[in-house]
């Protein structure tokens, strides 16, 4: 019901629509947003007997029903540098595998058709809906438009690869080059990873820190509260 009531100007909802379906979320971009505004509101509405219980505590509730819109508006954005990273992280197994099979067919329909076999998921996903274009449809327009989806500079090069064999180019020299570019760039990728993992036990902690704290304030306010209830009762 909620859905049929959110005005989106024509742009906005296309934009929208691509990254859910980039995203691999089947809802409408007035589903998705309607989606989180009922998370939120479903939180936020707990509020009201928080309030009567402990009201200190309902500015605290409606805040995270707000963080909890925001969070689920982003879920989008975040699911597709997901895929993004993770079909990046698969490029150089991908070009190993490219390099092999071209030595022996130069039919790249057949090479995306064995290799999404073994692919990992969200790669996998992608090559199905190519190869079902390539089935159906132009050759070229299908690599485009896998391009084009996931948004990926990597897979851009090896897509503009792709072309070139359908264009009967000798490539062989390009897809060398791509093979020690990608392995260089997934070491930068693991370096990166490990950089962060320090960073984010530090975050953890406070975190940990943080709620440790808001316990021991709320004991000391409802003690408090009981003191001052007793103490004018």
């Amino acid at each position: 019901w909620l859905s049929k009531h959110i005005p989106l100007n024509e742009y906005r909802k296309m934009q929208l629509s691509a990254d859910l379906q980039s995203a691999g979320i089947a809802l409408s971009p007035e589903m998705h947003i309607a989606d989180s505004l009922v998370r939120a509101f479903l939180v936020g509405i707990l509020a009201v007997p928080v309030y009567f219980v402990f009201p200190i505590l309902s500015p605290v509730v409606l805040l995270l029903a707000v963080l909890i819109y925001f969070k689920a508006s982003k879920g989008v954005m975040d699911k597709i540098k997901a895929k993004r990273k993770n079909i990046d992280y698969e490029m150089p197994r991908f070009i190993a595998n490219i390099e092999q099979l071209l030595k022996h067919s130069r039919d790249v329909l057949s090479i995306l058709e064995k290799y999404k076999e073994s692919a990992g998921p969200d790669l996998k996903r992608e090559l199905e809906i190519t190869v079902a274009d390539m089935r159906s449809g132009d050759n070229k327009v299908a690599l485009t438009r896998l391009s084009a989806r996931v948004g990926s500079s990597m897979l851009h090069e090896v897509v503009q690869g792709l072309l070139a064999v359908i264009d009967g180019n000798d490539s062989e020299s390009y897809w060398t080059s791509l093979s020690s570019k990608f392995a260089e760039s997934q070491r930068q990728m693991l370096k990166a990873e490990a950089q962060k993992i320090p960073g984010k036990v530090k975050k953890l902690s406070m975190v940990m820190l943080f709620c440790f704290m808001i316990i021991y304030v709320v004991v000391i306010l409802m003690e408090i509260v009981t003191s001052m209830s007793v103490m004018f009762g």
